[in-house]
């Protein structure tokens, strides 16, 4: 996902808090997951959601009984969501192979073609 460089410039900024700021910025929603875990995880809405306001993620966690572990967990993909949105692809500079490169290049298939013809049968004269 190739981001803006505001959307980076905000995540980079997200990066920078400490949980306790980054939750701030965000959005929590609780909910009942489904799934295993016995009652107390299908009667209790310990599932968590954030969702990132600045930037737009929204990451959630799901897979434990509590939501305090929930949310922690979110949290860290939450990060590593940012740290992915905050990455600057380098700019690729095109290439050319040089003259000489190519020459042996060439002089190489030069060589196998002419070991591949003296493999050969000599044509029958019938």
């Amino acid at each position: 996902m190739v981001a803006s460089p505001e959307i980076r410039t905000l995540a980079r900024a997200a990066l920078r808090l400490d949980d306790r700021s980054l939750e701030a910025a965000c959005e929590i929603q609780f909910f009942i997951a489904g799934g295993p875990g016995g009652q107390h995880r299908n009667k209790t809405a310990s599932a968590v959601r954030l969702t990132h306001v600045p930037t737009g993620i929204t990451v959630g966690a799901s897979e434990r009984r509590s939501q305090a572990q929930n949310r922690t967990a979110a949290l860290m993909r939450l990060r590593r969501q940012l740290i992915t949105l905050s990455f600057v692809p380098r700019v690729r500079k095109p290439t050319k192979v040089s003259r000489a490169q190519r020459t042996a290049r060439l002089e190489g298939k030069r060589h196998a073609a002419i070991k591949k013809r003296s493999r050969a049968k000599p044509p029958s004269d019938e």
